[in-house]
């Protein structure tokens, strides 16, 4: 394949990825700045190691090589994030209550719901990377076990405990919030 055929080809399957990639960044290095200075690293590698890609879904491969280039890029600049503390509220038992939802209609309503977005947004901001990546790449990435498991380089089974421990330290954080 030609450079230039490549680069077309190469431009043609990643572009329409481009914000899934910065959104898992974004939301993994806590960062615009260093989000775009990480997709833009992922990019450089994934161009670079374009030739091996064999035809599976190109999504995956790419948020793979993003997610990668997140956690070298938290290694150098912040190697104390990437620890998991153990949390015994975690642990127990007792499954937290729901949250419930709004209507979405008036001014009050809508500005309860920002509030709760921002609430939300705290709450992921506060997960352990580990965790984060896995509830981004399935709750607002909507990527599949499977997807997720490659992209992470983990067993299923553990994108699966992951998902869960991740979902409830953000319920507990909300419900921590909200004073419950």
């Amino acid at each position: 394949m030609t450079g230039e055929t490549k680069s077309r080809r190469f431009e043609a399957l990643a572009l329409p990825h481009l914000d899934a990639a910065y959104n898992l960044a974004r939301w993994l290095l806590r960062n615009d700045h260093d989000a775009q200075d990480v997709v833009q690293e992922a990019f450089l590698r994934a161009f670079k190691s374009f030739d091996g890609f064999r035809g599976e879904r190109f999504r995956p491969w790419l948020l793979a090589i993003a997610r990668n280039a997140c956690y070298d890029w938290l290694r150098e600049h912040r190697a104390s994030e990437l620890a998991v503390p153990y949390d015994d509220e975690l642990h127990g038992s007792d499954e937290p209550a729901g949250i419930s939802g709004a209507g979405y209609g008036n001014p009050e309503t809508r500005l309860e719901r920002e509030d709760d977005r921002r609430l939300i947004d705290d709450a992921l901001q506060a997960l352990p990377v580990t965790f984060r990546e896995v509830v981004i790449l399935k709750e607002l990435e909507d990527l599949s076990y499977k997807e997720i498991a490659r992209i992470a380089a983990i067993p299923i089974g553990t994108v699966m405990s992951r998902l869960a421990r991740g979902r409830k330290m953000l319920l507990a954080h909300l419900q921590r919030q909200r004073g419950r």
